[in-house]
């Protein structure tokens, strides 16, 4: 036990010393929750808006008020015709055009031409068009919205970028380390020292699991004071679940190890880490809703831990859920990790 103690010890002295490696571990989760909370953003504000409109009654009036006052749209032609309109949007200088009919007074209908080529954006515009032009004291409509009132993406980006940087930091600065050993001709004397080898990588992904943890916390800091992004759940189950997480991309499930054991230089150790880390992000549903998937790609969610962690830190730090909620995650997370462990020990047998 003293020897594997002196493993870890002699891998945190190595990530202490190494800059670039503390760059990339505290510089990326400041940078991404930067790029992501504030600059990548589906927010939807300041929509380049054209009217048309021929008629000067009071309702319509009314409408065209509520539009310039809204935060939402910003009104930048009023033209005559459909036509024109559609000439703003093609000419890429609108985003979507409101047109009100001769009657809008008797009949109130509008229609909406909306740029299409972002069909996301393209529905959220028609919809705050709709929300902003039926004034629910009408009785026209009466909704309420959960959860995010404001309808701030940083609340869908905080769970994400959290699933994504562990993965990062367990499953790819792992693998870095093991083929690092390699390239240099030091893993060898590791293997054949007296701790055995699966004792001597996991010895090696300690650090980094403390390491993941801190950046966890550096996470949940930023997105409380500067996305202000309340926790509406229990701090408790939002550690639990990412200390799970942690466990199987690290120890359990083994990613970055079995994929270093396979990889002779750190260039491709890092080129797989990311075709797979992108993977599973992209069938995590973070961007869209996993029953909107086709069969096929539905089916790999049952086995993208990706997914089951983004969706349980959503149900706790988002929505306040607890273990009634997320439960199913927490055990479809054990079971996938219990059986990558199996297929882990497997890999390092032949080492033994």
């Amino acid at each position: 036990m003293t020897q594997f103690f002196s493993f870890v010890i002699k891998e945190a002295r190595h990530i202490l010393r190494d800059r670039r490696t503390m760059l990339i571990l505290f510089g990326m989760p400041l940078a991404m929750m930067m790029i992501l909370g504030f600059a990548i953003t589906t927010d939807v504000r300041d929509v380049r808006t054209v009217l048309v409109t021929t008629s000067s009654d009071h309702l319509s009036t009314q409408m065209v008020n509520r539009l310039a006052a809204s935060e939402y749209f910003s009104i930048v032609a009023k033209v005559a015709s459909p036509a024109e309109a559609e000439r703003w949007i093609r000419a890429g200088k609108a985003d979507i055009a409101m047109v009100f009919s001769p009657r809008f007074a008797s009949r109130g209908g509008v229609q909406f031409i909306v740029d299409g080529s972002d069909p996301n954006m393209a529905q959220q515009w028609t919809a705050y068009a709709s929300g902003v032009l039926l004034n629910p004291q009408e009785g026209r409509v009466n909704s309420r919205m959960l959860f995010n009132p404001q309808m701030r993406s940083a609340y869908n980006f905080v769970p994400a970028i959290m699933g994504m940087l562990l993965m990062l930091i367990c499953a790819m600065m792992t693998s870095i380390s093991i083929v690092r050993e390699k390239e240099r001709g030091t893993m060898e004397v590791l293997l054949v020292s007296p701790v055995r080898p699966l004792m001597v990588l996991i010895a090696k992904s300690v650090p980094y699991f403390v390491l993941a943890f801190f950046v966890l916390m550096v996470i949940m800091l930023m997105a409380r004071f500067v996305l202000m992004v309340p926790l509406a759940g229990s701090l408790f189950w939002i550690v639990a679940v990412s200390l799970l997480y942690i466990l199987l991309a690290l120890f359990v499930s083994s990613f970055g190890l079995t994929i270093s054991n396979f990889s002779s230089n750190m260039q491709q150790a890092v080129f797989v880490m990311w075709f797979f880390i992108v993977f599973l992000m992209l069938l995590s549903g973070l961007f869209t809703p996993v029953r909107s998937m086709p069969a096929w790609a539905y089916a790999t969610t049952y086995v993208n831990p990706m997914h089951y962690f983004i969706d349980a830190i959503r149900t706790v730090y988002i929505r306040g859920g607890g273990f009634r909620e997320i439960y199913p995650h927490l055990i479809a997370l054990s079971l996938l990790g219990s059986a990558m462990s199996l297929c882990a020990i497997i890999t390092y047998r032949k080492n033994e």
